[in-house]
């Protein structure tokens, strides 16, 4: 088992879904927390969240996205990093290798004992994207998206430096870097 420094930048807990219907509609006003500590039930994702215990996103209960790779995007389109909370991922974080956990067990431990993963498969960008971000958001987040997973063991998560532990073959300097997935049986 590899053991990895990273830290949890941020925590969203957002009880409606604020994307749906077309990009031009315009999104749905829904308040979205940036919490400070998390919690996550086995099964179920993250206590709150619109995700929580719905059957159909089971293996999408929780979602990350890389803060490198929000970083990665702004520089390929040349403007600012936006908010994280636009990608309407649930946690940001730094110095993980997402995408070499696809089909993984990992674990994070903020402090309060680990909180165990199971690492499904990659979170592709919608069209959303080119709205709430900037055009050509979509394609510079293919790839980069993020990683869809399911809560193996509960608990809870805190902002700020935690431990992950995973027997993948991460590479933090690959975190914020695009790659295409064959797709999954």
């Amino acid at each position: 088992m590899a053991r990895w420094s990273v830290v949890i930048e941020h925590l969203y807990v957002s009880p409606a879904h604020a994307y749906f219907g077309r990009p031009r509609d315009g999104g749905a006003e829904v308040a979205t927390v940036d919490a400070e500590t998390v919690e996550l039930v086995a099964g179920r994702g993250i206590v709150g969240d619109r995700f929580f215990g719905v059957p159909a996103h089971y293996n999408a209960q929780v979602s990350f996205v890389a803060a490198e790779a929000i970083e990665a995007v702004a520089a390929v389109l040349g403007i600012d990093p936006p908010d994280p909370a636009v990608l309407r991922r649930n946690i940001v974080v730094r110095g993980m290798d997402l995408n070499a956990l696809v089909g993984q067990p990992f674990s994070l431990d903020s402090g309060d004992g680990p909180v165990a993963f199971v690492g499904h498969r990659p979170c592709h960008p919608c069209a959303w994207m080119d709205s709430v971000i900037a055009d050509g958001a979509l394609p510079a987040l293919r790839g980069r998206g993020g990683l869809r997973t399911s809560v193996a063991v509960g608990g809870r998560l805190r902002r700020g430096p935690a431990t992950l532990d995973t027997e993948a073959a991460v590479d933090p300097a690959l975190a914020g870097r695009a790659r295409r997935h064959a797709p999954l049986p």
